[in-house]
């Protein structure tokens, strides 16, 4: 398990149900609340999700940094977290925010309309 786990602050009931990867990361969708428009996806351990939820401002993990950011602190494109749900399987959270700015690190305002790989039929 990892020692990000182990440090954490997030209440204990919500830390027993989740269901991590052998890193102790769930990945995290980040959805426009009122639209529905899903913006992102980035990765949570225990403590990015305790500070997201009391905070109110997306916080991640960055596997390629090794380090926790949050979402808006260097580019100014803010998520204000609006509610924090896990799925069925409390194997990923689905974060729904107000999105200040590009959600994308390309500067799209999602990360998911540049490469549709198909459509309906």
């Amino acid at each position: 398990m990892s020692s990000r786990v182990l440090d954490s602050q997030l209440d204990p009931a919500v830390a027993a149900r989740l269901k991590r990867d052998a890193d102790g990361l769930v990945p995290a969708i980040a959805q426009q609340y009122d639209t529905g428009e899903v913006l992102m996806l980035g990765w949570m351990d225990d403590e990015a999700l305790h500070r997201t939820l009391t905070t109110g401002r997306c916080t991640y993990w960055s596997r390629s940094r090794q380090e926790y950011w949050v979402k808006g602190d260097t580019s100014g494109h803010v998520q204000h977290v609006k509610s924090v749900a896990l799925d069925c399987d409390a194997d990923t959270i689905l974060v729904k925010v107000d999105q200040v700015g590009a959600a994308c690190h390309t500067g799209a305002r999602t990360c998911f309309d540049e490469d549709v790989l198909g459509e309906g039929q």
